[in-house]
């Protein structure tokens, strides 16, 4: 996957990927730059809700590939973005219980890429993420989820918080990654589960973990004090397959 399929460069590339429909990560536009061409892009990203980045004009010729910008630089999705309504309905059509993993604020895109495939290999039904600060399906994520992005679908939600109350609606537990939490062993992890693994530095936000129905810790024995995000999420996502299989 080359740089070029995902960051498109110049004012009419731009409007042209918006206005196909194109799915846009996020749009890079030159800080003071006002003219027609550039507010009419604005306004059909506004009206998409793409999220808009207003930077210094050294900031985008840094970016830039071609240096042809015109002021403007728009990311593209790598991947189109999913429904949380369709795993539900993916595990319907299974006959399983609805497994889904909700990341909050997850930034490194090889993390996030890990994680997407270790959802795969534990048999989730989707990946939930937020649309503001964590990274989204670029380039680099779908090269490190090694080809689970074909099979596991990843939702963009605008309030986790919000989504996990609506989804309680529809039967789902929740259990927050927090190395407060109670021990994994001693957690029911069966059922219809949303497994919540936090940002990297900050772990889960306090409105996030507040909404979840209880917080679930890793048993560690060595010197330092947290795991890796995509591997805490590894050893809690097999905890739950292995309660779920029935075993010991």
């Amino acid at each position: 996957m080359k740089y070029e399929e995902f960051t498109i460069e110049g004012r009419n590339a731009v409007l042209e990927a918006l206005r196909s429909g194109r799915t846009i990560d996020r749009l890079y536009i030159q800080d003071g730059c006002k003219d027609g061409p550039i507010q009419t892009i604005v306004r059909e990203a506004r009206k998409r809700d793409t999220i808009l980045s207003f930077v210094k004009k050294e900031r985008l010729d840094q970016m830039s590939e071609t240096k042809k910008h015109q002021g403007v630089i728009a990311q593209a999705a790598a991947y189109e973005y999913a429904q949380v309504e369709d795993m539900l309905e993916a595990a319907r059509a299974k006959g399983e219980d609805p497994f889904l993993f909700l990341l909050d604020g997850i930034e490194d895109p090889h993390n996030l890429g890990a994680i997407i495939r270790t959802a795969n290999l534990a048999g989730a039904h989707g990946v939930i993420i937020p649309r503001r600060r964590a990274v989204g399906l670029t380039a680099v994520v779908a090269r490190t989820s090694a080809g689970a992005l074909n099979y596991t679908p990843v939702a963009r939600v605008t309030n986790l918080s919000v989504t996990i109350e609506d989804l309680k609606k529809q039967g789902l537990w929740f259990a927050c990654a927090d190395m407060d939490g109670e021990v994994m062993y001693r957690c029911n992890l069966k059922g219809p589960l949303g497994l919540v693994i936090g940002n990297e530095g900050e772990g889960v936000g306090r409105l996030v973990r507040e909404t979840c129905d209880m917080t679930v810790s890793i048993p560690m024995k060595g010197d330092i004090d947290s795991l890796n995000a995509s591997v805490a999420a590894g050893v809690l996502a097999f905890e739950a397959v292995r309660q779920r299989m029935g075993a010991g």
